[in-house]
């Protein structure tokens, strides 16, 4: 149970660094330049909400239901 754990807390932590870094290129396409690719811009997005998804999908795995 101990490696499946820590097992999940690793790929929390890439999910949460590739989010940031995907937040970040979003960020620096839509301010730095007018002529950003629209459709690369939808892709990075598409992937960051899918990173999110599984991040909270993962944290919800992560902590224990104490309300029973």
């Amino acid at each position: 149970m101990l490696k499946d754990r820590d097992s999940l807390l690793g790929q929390l932590h890439e999910l949460r660094s590739e989010h940031r870094d995907l937040d970040t290129i979003i960020s620096r396409l839509t301010q730095e330049s007018t002529q950003t690719d629209q459709l690369h811009l939808q892709r990075l997005k598409k992937r960051k909400l899918l990173l999110r998804d599984r991040i909270a999908w993962l944290e919800s795995h992560l902590i224990p239901d104490d309300i029973a």
